[in-house]
Order: structure tokens, then C-alpha cells, then sequence
């Protein structure tokens, strides 16, 4: 619709700019041109006396026969002499009698007229000429400015509707793009053209198009992976719940199933809701000065009876105070989800450390491990879970990004180390206070 898009509407604004302009610049032409029109005039009429002045004083002709003489001449000019000094204004008399000349405007007759007086010797040469004859010279000069004006309006008119379409292009182009990305499809990128802003824009769109798209694809991967991690206890428990009401297997030993299972759901939920408390911005996590050393003997003792039931060696390793700036409960559970991966897939008769040393944590296992090709991937989301989850006894496949993202809160870094079958180590280390002393991990 007319005047509701951004290019007519910069059309209209600059339109209006240039007819303020164009008005403003005609009436001070007409002003001007008047006024110089008027001293045109003037001059002319004051040129003309000076001429009458000197023939008079030459002795061509007398006062007396000067209107016989160029009468005519004079009436196309529409001028006329007149003799009596009185007729003039007071400040030319008194000019006059002092010997100077006067030139200026006064009413004769009724008429607005111009009026030149020099000393003819003897008398004085007045001549008179009609403002109205003016009207004749000024009608060109003004007609003049209005064509000038029309054309410098059409001409500012095209530039307006060149410049308007050339700015509102761009952002008529990321519009569509953006009424494309709304509709569920992803454009191809805007062309980054324009002003210095509007090429930001561009710059900014295309940004946030591939931001989204990749937010779409991760959510995407997400949900169809947790589906699965939700789908596979369900199945089981079903399956178990149908065949105990068939009596085709033992309550007791369907029982145990369903509780490992439910237990298997409670740890997905548990990490679904920690990664959606680390999505949302208001996650917090209160760094201060804390013993890493307590943090470990704290995660061991939790899973003591774990470690025993598995038949698994679990052991906290530290030379005395391991100070680190973190958060007590983040580290905690850095741990506490590093030391359960590590029993679950330690085998039986296998030992678990966990070792703290100023800044730095490490948590060791004897079990499988992970091949290098495998190990820049460890911390992506289900990522060895897709990978190892027919072979080992896997958890959800989202423990080590929680690890990482917490990490990462608490301005440290995570690693891992891994010669499979042998050993696999999980590094992490964290800021150290300033006053601390740095020490080295025990062996």
C-alpha cells in the first residue's frame, strides 16, 4: 500500500524537504530579484537625469522646451518632467539645496513612482518615472526562477525516488528473508550492501539465521536422542510388567529389572534438568577459595558401598590441603559424575582413584577406555553413549557434558587421557588462589 512502505515514505519526506527548499528558495529569488529590479530602475532613471542635466548646462535646450523636445520620448518611457522642487519629498529638497543630487521613491499623483532631481543651472531637472513600468521588467526574471524551480524539483523528485529505492532495497530484501525464516524455512544469506547500517543489519541477519538454524539441528539431535534413551527403559519395563502378568517370569527377578530401570530413568531426568538449569540464565555458580581434598574424600565416601557392590577399588589419593578457587557443590558433582562413569565401566577386581592436588583433580580407571579417534568427542552429548552404549554399560551419554558445562562455569578446563584397556584419566583443573603454593600431583 502507498505511503505505509519505507521507500515511499522516505520519498514523501525528501519530496517535502525539497519543496520546502524550492519554495523558500523562489520567494528569496523574488525578493531579490526585486529589490535589484527596483535599484535597476533607480539607477536608470538617476542615469537618465544626469543626461538631461548636462544638455541643459550645454545650452541643447532650455527647461521650458525640454518637454516639447523629447516629450514623446519620454511618454513611452512612461516619465515626465516636473519643475515645482516642492512637489519632492523634504529630505530631497533639502538636499537639493545644498547642490547635491536626489534619487529615491515617492507617491506623484497617487502613483508609486521613482524620481531623480539634479541642478540644471539654471533650475532643476526632476524626472519621474511610474513604479508600474517595472511590472514589465520584473515578470521575466520571475517566470525564470519558476521554471528553474520546476526543473531542479522534477530533477530532486527522480534523485528522492532513486535514493529511497536504493536505501529501502536492502532492508526490503532482509524483510522477505525474515518473513522466510518465520515461515519455517531458512533463506540463503542477504547480500551485505548499503549504508555502513544497514550492511550491519544485513551482517547481523545473516547471524542470527545461522544461529538458529543451528539451534534448530542441535534440538533436533537432542530430542531424538533422549527419545531414544527414554524409549529403550520404557520398553524394558513394559516387557517385564506383560510377562509378570503372564506369569512367564519371576515377580522378584521382574522387580529388580523394573527398579534398575526406573533408576536408569530418574538419572536421565536428573541430567535433562541439570543441562535445562545450565541453559537458562540465571545458573549460578558462587566461586570462592575451597580444599579439593575435601571435595574428593567427600565424593568416595559417597560411593564406597557403590564401589564394594561392583567389586571395584576406590581410593581418594591426596598430599594435604588442595586449594583451588571453584564452586564446593559444582565440584562435587564434576566428581561425583566422573567417579560413577568410572565404576560402571571399571570390571570387577579394577580400581578406581580419585587425586587432588592444588587446582587440579583427576579421577582414574582401569576399565575399557577410549580410543583416540573417540576422546575430542568425549564431552558431547550422547555422543559415547551412540558409540559404546551395545558394548559397555554406558549411563545416559550426557554425565561428561555436564561435566564439561560446569566446568566451564567455573572458569576451568577438562580434559582426558586414555590408553584403552590400561588406563583412562579425566583431568580437571581449575584456578588456583594466588597465595597457594603450586604443587604437583602425587604419583
Amino acid at each position: 500500500m502507498w505511503g505505509s512502505g519505507l521507500r515511499s515514505r522516505l520519498f514523501q519526506a525528501i519530496g517535502v524537504v525539497v519543496l520546502i527548499c524550492v519554495a523558500l528558495t523562489i520567494g528569496l529569488g523574488v525578493v531579490l530579484t526585486h529589490r535589484a529590479v527596483n535599484r535597476a530602475a533607480l539607477r536608470d532613471v538617476g542615469h537618465q537625469s544626469d543626461l538631461l542635466a548636462k544638455e541643459l548646462k550645454a545650452g541643447v535646450f532650455t527647461v521650458q522646451t525640454l518637454q516639447a523636445r523629447i516629450g514623446a520620448t519620454l511618454n513611452r518611457q512612461h516619465e515626465h518632467v516636473v519643475y515645482a522642487v516642492q512637489d519632492l519629498p523634504p529630505w530631497a529638497q533639502a538636499r537639493l539645496a545644498q547642490g547635491k543630487p536626489a534619487e529615491g521613491t515617492m507617491d506623484f499623483g497617487g502613483d508609486p513612482s521613482y524620481f531623480a532631481a539634479r541642478k540644471a543651472n539654471p533650475g532643476w531637472v526632476i524626472l519621474i518615472r511610474s513604479k508600474s513600468t517595472v511590472g514589465s521588467l520584473f515578470s521575466p526574471y520571475v517566470w525564470g526562477l519558476f521554471i528553474a524551480a520546476a526543473a531542479g524539483g522534477l530533477l530532486a523528485a527522480l534523485a528522492a525516488f532513486l535514493l529511497a529505492r536504493r536505501i529501502s532495497r536492502p532492508v526490503d530484501r532482509i524483510a522477505a528473508a525474515a518473513r522466510t525464516l518465520t515461515g519455517g524455512t531458512h533463506p540463503e544469506p542477504v547480500p551485505v550492501e548499503g549504508a555502513a547500517e544497514i550492511a550491519t543489519l544485513a551482517v547481523a541477519f545473516n547471524e542470527l539465521a545461522s544461529q538458529l538454524r543451528q539451534a534448530q539441528e542441535a534440538e533436533r539431535n537432542f530430542l531424538l536422542s533422549v527419545s531414544h534413551e527414554l524409549k529403550t527403559p520404557l520398553t524394558a519395563i513394559r516387557g517385564y510388567a506383560e510377562a509378570v502378568e503372564d506369569g512367564a517370569v519371576d515377580p522378584r527377578e521382574a522387580a529388580a529389572t523394573v527398579a534398575s530401570e526406573a533408576r536408569r530413568l530418574e538419572r536421565l531426568v536428573k541430567d535433562l534438568l541439570d543441562l535445562a538449569r545450565m541453559n537458562r540464565t540465571d545458573f549460578g555458580v558462587t566461586n570462592s577459595v575451597i580444599d579439593l581434598t575435601e571435595v574428593v574424600e567427600d565424593a568416595v565416601r559417597r560411593y564406597e558401598q557403590q564401589a564394594e557392590s561392583f567389586g571395584v577399588d576406590l581410593q581418594a589419593v591426596a598430599d594435604g590441603p588442595a586449594p583451588a578457587v571453584a564452586d564446593a557443590d559444582r565440584v562435587l558433582q564434576v566428581v561425583s559424575n566422573l567417579v560413577e562413569n568410572a565404576l560402571r565401566l571399571t570390571p570387577e577386581g579394577g580400581g578406581v582413584r580419585v587425586v587432588a592436588a592444588p587446582g587440579e583433580l583427576r579421577v582414574e580407571d582401569t576399565g575399557p577406555g577410549i580410543a583416540a579417534d573417540d576422546a575430542e568427542h568425549a564431552f558431547e552429548r550422547f555422543y559415547l553413549h551412540e558409540r559404546y552404549g551395545r558394548e559397555r554399560r554406558v549411563g545416559t551419554g550426557l554425565g561428561l557434558a555436564i561435566v564439561k558445562e560446569l566446568t566451564l562455569a567455573m572458569g576451568g578446563t577438562v580434559d582426558v587421557e586414555s590408553r584403552p584397556g590400561t588406563l583412562t584419566v579425566f583431568t580437571v583443573r581449575l584456578r588456583v588462589p594466588k597465595v597457594a603454593a603450586r604443587e604437583t600431583l602425587p604419583a
